[in-house]
């Protein structure tokens, strides 16, 4: 197995529906996203999937997060918009576009800060 990894990054607000302190408060991140995509084999120039191609992919799955309030963008709205919850969603909105031949998204983090993330994968 091959694994490929990029970083992307967003801009936003929450707010956590239900937290009893600070985050209960709108807030802002800049977030980062860590997306690795495993491979079963390479392809005829022996690349596993083009890091251009995958970051241009991860883009645009979080561009309707950038500078948006996520508690206004679905599924947030119903679902709290924490970092959990988001690693998951832009994990499935990756994985309709990348699994399949031979390709698989293996697991997203998110990180809010330096140094708090949550990661959402699939055994």
């Amino acid at each position: 197995m091959y694994e490929v990894t990029v970083e992307v990054s967003f801009a936003a607000a929450h707010q956590l529906r239900g937290y009893k302190g600070n985050c209960e408060n709108m807030h802002g991140h800049n977030w980062r996203v860590q997306v690795n995509v495993m491979a079963e084999r390479l392809n005829e120039i022996d690349i596993a999937m083009d890091f251009r191609d995958l970051k241009k992919i991860a883009r645009e799955v979080v561009a309707p997060l950038d500078h948006a309030f996520l508690n206004d963008v679905f599924p947030f709205t119903e679902k709290n918009p924490s970092s959990e919850n988001i690693a998951k969603w832009i994990f499935d909105s990756l994985r309709k576009k990348i699994n399949g031949d031979g390709l698989n998204v293996a697991a997203v983090t998110v990180w809010e800060s330096d140094t708090a993330s949550a990661s959402y994968y699939e055994d």
